[in-house]
């Protein structure tokens, strides 16, 4: 039986030139590189994204593809992408999951475990 498994590293990034905090927009950009580590080549289809603030607030993000793109990967290859999201507190977290489908047909998600947005310039975080 195949073995269908993509990795998925984040590195978060607070933009303060793209930012109001006096008016509560702090802007953060995320570059995700996706490694197919499974023995087949798969094909990224669809992402859901939700992204939660500081105050328990959240928002869910659909959609076919990363920025424009799924990329079929084979074993070993990666794709990264660098895309971005608003807040309106300063810090938020993350997490959500992809919808891919294997050259063979098989079907599977790739979860994509939380990670802080932080506005205070510390180090960017991976929840567990």
């Amino acid at each position: 039986m195949p073995n269908y498994q993509f990795k998925v590293d984040v590195e978060p990034q607070y933009l303060p030139d793209q930012s109001v905090p006096e008016q509560n927009l702090y802007s953060f950009a995320y570059t995700i590189t996706v490694t197919n580590t499974g023995d087949i080549p798969a094909q990224l289809i669809s992402r859901h994204w939700i992204i939660g603030n500081a105050q328990g607030q959240t928002e869910e993000v659909k959609g076919l593809g990363v920025v424009g793109h799924q990329p079929l990967l084979k074993p070993g290859e990666s794709f990264q992408y660098t895309s971005g999201c608003r807040l309106r507190t300063a810090t938020g977290t993350m997490r959500g999951s992809y919808f891919c489908v294997a050259e063979d047909a098989g079907r599977f998600e790739v979860s994509i475990p939380a990670f802080v947005l932080d506005a205070g310039g510390g180090p960017s975080r991976v929840l567990h």
